[in-house]
């Protein structure tokens, strides 16, 4: 299984609209993520999860545009800045597909750390960058990091 887990393109600063959508940047930034995807395809995904915010929506919307799911781009719960990452890890046990979830820092950092150093580390293993792309790959109970891919190297 592959998961893919992406933080939100850059978003406006609160104060300029409380609603947090993508600026200017953090839409070309994606946009330049998901043109890369376009023509370098990963294989498909049972599903394209998000928080439900305006940025983490935005942000999954452009890349299901590019890529195949068979269940779609969808907001689900667990997602949330500072969810707990336990309950993505109990979900993740019973996921044989490839998903995508597309958050927020520092929950995605959380759940990768603990998921790359089996409940080891409580963080910080992976520098999360806005708009970037991180592969986990499980090989039986163990998780991988396979690639990172962000939108400064495009």
């Amino acid at each position: 299984m592959r998961l893919y887990l992406v933080q939100h393109a850059e978003a406006k600063r609160e104060e300029e609209d409380p609603a947090r959508p993508l600026s200017e940047r953090g839409w070309a930034d994606i946009r330049k993520v998901a043109a890369f995807l376009q023509a370098h395809p990963l294989p498909p995904l049972r599903a394209i999860y998000h928080s439900g915010k305006t940025r983490a929506a935005q942000t999954a919307e452009v890349l299901a545009g590019v890529l195949e799911s068979s269940e779609g781009c969808r907001a689900t719960d667990g997602l949330d800045p500072l969810a707990d990452p336990g309950l993505w890890i109990e979900r993740l046990r019973e996921m044989s597909e490839d998903i995508m979830l597309v958050g927020h820092l520092p929950h995605l950092d959380r759940l990768s750390a603990r998921l790359l150093s089996a409940g080891a580390i409580a963080e910080g293993l992976i520098a999360f960058r806005m708009g970037g792309i991180v592969c986990l790959h499980r090989e039986g109970a163990i998780w991988r990091l396979r690639w990172m891919l962000i939108p400064e190297i495009l």
